[in-house]
Formats: structure tokens, sequence, C-alpha cells
């Protein structure tokens, strides 16, 4: 097919579909006794007009044959009721001829036939109704329980959640008068630390100029206070000891004049002085080292 002929072909359907829109809106506005009014055919109104006339026309066929179906029901029905007329009055009990209480007691039956959707009167029919309305009512009241109950669980948790809003506010509040008074006390503390870390600083180096003087002066962990009382006590012995010592030398003062007598004198206390010493270097090397 050549694309004239595709071309001549859209247009022909796009015409029809023209006339079709043309003549449905005419018979829409002709019903209502209107003019038909005028406007643009473009391509997406037409398309839309005619889906819309096409729906129309197919409401307007389902309409007409459910009429037609009615029409025969409501025949049906007449027929019926004229049958049943006949027939009540052939046995005395026409309408007319009835009580007022009957015709009111029939036609409430009628209209709770009607509530409960039944096509007829007899008691099995309004039984069956009855106890289905029972069972939709036994369910109902059923889901209403289970209603209540999962309404009072939800007001139960509301009420729980509303008092932990209202503790959690009452403990923000707390929080936020406090921040002042924390505030104050943290700036306490932080001038606290600083003093105490220039404190420790100082400690420190107190005790590295104590660690160093006691290097100087030969202390060791090993000399305990026991061992220096210890040792005050050996300097009580030996001063005790050089005591007569101090006074010999004290009578070289009252040496001879003879120089030669006075060397030999004096070379002698040196050797004693020299003994002495040595005996006490002795003491003090045994005093200063208790394990050997």
């Amino acid at each position: 097919m050549s694309d004239s002929s595709i071309a001549e072909a859209g247009g022909g359907s796009e015409a029809s579909r023209i006339g079709e829109v043309n003549q449905w809106l005419a018979h829409e506005f002709g019903q209502a006794g209107k003019e038909l009014p005028q406007f643009e055919y473009t391509p997406r109104s037409v398309a839309y007009l005619h889906n819309l006339a096409t729906l129309s026309k197919a409401n307007t066929q389902s309409s007409k044959i459910l009429a037609s179906d009615f029409r025969i029901k409501a025949s049906e029905y007449r027929s019926q009721a004229a049958r049943i007329k006949e027939i009540l009055e052939n046995v005395g009990l026409a309408q007319e001829g009835l009580a007022s209480n009957v015709v009111g007691s029939v036609q409430v039956l009628a209209n709770i036939a009607n509530l409960l959707n039944i096509r007829d009167t007899e008691l099995s029919s309004f039984l069956i109704a009855m106890g289905d309305i029972s069972l939709r009512k036994t369910s109902v009241e059923e889901k209403r329980t289970k209603v209540r109950k999962e309404s009072k669980v939800l007001l139960d948790y509301t009420r729980k959640a509303i008092a932990r809003l209202m503790y959690l506010k009452r403990i923000l509040a707390q929080l936020e008068d406090d921040v002042a008074p924390c505030e104050v006390q943290m700036e306490n503390w932080k001038t606290n630390l600083a003093v105490m870390a220039a404190k420790e600083r100082q400690y420190l180096q107190q005790s590295a100029n104590y660690k160093a003087m006691l290097n100087r002066v030969g202390y060791t962990p090993e000399i305990s206070h026991g061992l220096l009382v210890e040792m005050a006590e050996h300097k009580k012995e030996l001063e005790k000891k050089t005591k007569p010592i101090n006074k010999t030398l004290e009578s070289y003062l009252n040496l001879p004049a003879d120089k030669a007598l006075a060397a030999l004198t004096i070379e002698r206390k040196k050797r004693e002085y020299a003994d002495a010493e040595k005996r006490l270097d002795d003491v003090l090397h045994s005093a200063l080292s208790p394990s050997e």
C-alpha cells in the first residue's frame, strides 16, 4: 500500500469519526432542546468525543435492554398481582373487605420482607433472614468488643505516654535549671584542675631536685631511718673514743723545746692519729655496708 493510499484511508476514517460525532452531538443537544455549538475539530477533540459517543451509545443500549427487561417483569408482576387479587376476591379476602389493622399488618410484613431482601413471605424465608441478621449482629458485636478492647489498650498506652511525656518535660525543665550552677561548678573544677596541675609540676620538680641532692650525698634506697640512728650511735661512740686523742693532741701545745725530741713525738702522734682515722673509716664502712 502506498503512502497516498494510507493518507486517503486515514482521512476517510477521520471524516467518518467527525460524522459520527456530529450525529451524536446533534441527537443529544436536540433531546435537550438546545442548538449544537460551534467548535474547532482537532484530532484530540475528535478522538475524545468519539470515545465519549461510543461509550454513551453502549450505555444507552444497555439502558434500553434493562428498561425492556424491567417492563417485561413489571407486566408479569402486574399479571400475577391481578391473578392474586382475583383469587383473594373469590375467597372473600379482597383488600376492600379487610380490616384496616389487617391491611396495616400486611403492609408492615411487606416492608419487613423488603428490608430483609426476601422475595416471599414464607416463615422459613423470614427465619433464614433473621438468622442471617443475628449472625451479622453477633459478628458486629464481636468486632465492637474487640475494637473496645483495642481502644482501651490504646487509651492506656496514650495515658502512659502522656504521663511519660510530662515526666520527661519536668526532667528537662529541671536539667535546664541546673545548667547554670553546673557550668559555674565546672568552671571551678577547671580552675582547681589548673592549680593542681601546676602544683603537680612543682612537686615533680622538687622531687627531682631532692633525688639529685640525695644522689650527691650518696643516699641509696638501702639507707633507712634505723640505719641512720645506728650510724649516729656509732658516731657518738667514736667521739667518745677520740676525746683522749684530742686531749693528747692538746698536750702537743706543751712540746719540749728540743726540736729532735719534739719531731719524734709528733711523728708518733701522727701514726696514732692515722691509726685512729683508719679504725674510724673501717667502722663507718662496716656501718654503711650491713649486708657485707
